[in-house]
């Protein structure tokens, strides 16, 4: 029994056009103190999209897929990593200015005890 499944360019468009919407109206509605957990989860969705383009490429039989495939890594790559760093930087406003880091302060800890021997 063969259930693959044919899904033709105007479905293809019609489930895109309303993921679209629905992502568009969902994330319209999240209040800003949700926006960086909210980017987390976008990266992790991203990384899925880089394995789901791997897989196209390993399963990929014309030229045009091997593109579509290699187009969906580098793309999802590059989300990926422009989401991580924009969630670094909104992550650093919530710090207080003039502080040092936690990582800064154990070392500077371990520095100020004498040795005792």
């Amino acid at each position: 029994m063969d259930l693959s499944i044919q899904i033709t360019g105007f479905v293809a468009l019609y489930i895109f056009m309303l993921a679209a919407f629905a992502g568009w109206v969902i994330i319209g509605h999240v209040p800003a103190i949700l926006h960086t957990p909210l980017m987390s989860g976008s990266n992790f969705v991203h990384g899925i999209v880089v394995v789901g383009g791997m897989f196209a490429l390993i399963n990929a039989s014309t030229m045009q897929e091997q593109a579509i495939g290699f187009f969906a890594v580098l793309l999802g790559a590059g989300n990926a990593a422009g989401g991580y760093a924009v969630t670094g930087r909104m992550l650093a406003m919530f710090q207080v200015s003039g502080h040092k880091t936690h990582r800064a302060k154990r070392s500077h800890a371990k520095a100020s005890h004498p040795k005792r021997g």
